[in-house]
């Protein structure tokens, strides 16, 4: 499970060090494709594997499911990370996800985020005043 808030750098290269608590499960191969709210979602390859599987059992005859799908996969790229635990991010994520210097990688459970520091933390900011008025339906048997 990815869990926390970590603040790294993109080098010169466009490489992303991951985050130590990710590496272990990152290990053998990830993908990175857009993510909702213009972030880079960051999933094990097992796990990517599911979520297609999941897009794959959408009916054909759905048009809203077609784009999402197009889209969803038309950005994705598998990486491997180096013996440092380094990724680099392709320029077409980089570019969605207005990606600069200053990153945010948060946990997210089944996957990690990647956003631009500045986007997250006007994000955050955004939803926390909203967080604790959650309505029970939304997250059902949580709490």
């Amino acid at each position: 499970m990815f869990l926390g808030t970590y603040s790294p750098r993109l080098d010169e290269k466009a490489r992303l060090i991951l985050p130590a608590k990710f590496r272990e499960e990152l290990a053998d191969g990830l993908v990175l494709t857009r993510g909702q709210e213009r972030c880079i979602y960051v999933f094990s390859a097992s796990e990517f594997e599911r979520v297609h599987e999941q897009m794959r059992a959408a009916p054909l005859s759905s048009r809203q499911a077609r784009d999402y799908i197009r889209v969803f996969l038309s950005g994705a790229s598998d990486e491997t990370p180096d013996k440092q635990g380094r990724i680099t991010i392709p320029a077409p994520l980089r570019s969605y996800a207005g990606l600069d210097r200053e990153l945010a990688v948060i946990g997210a459970g089944t996957r990690a985020e990647i956003w631009d520091a500045g986007s997250w933390s006007s994000y955050l900011e955004a939803q926390e005043s909203a967080f604790s008025e959650t309505d029970e339906d939304v997250l059902p048997g949580i709490f």
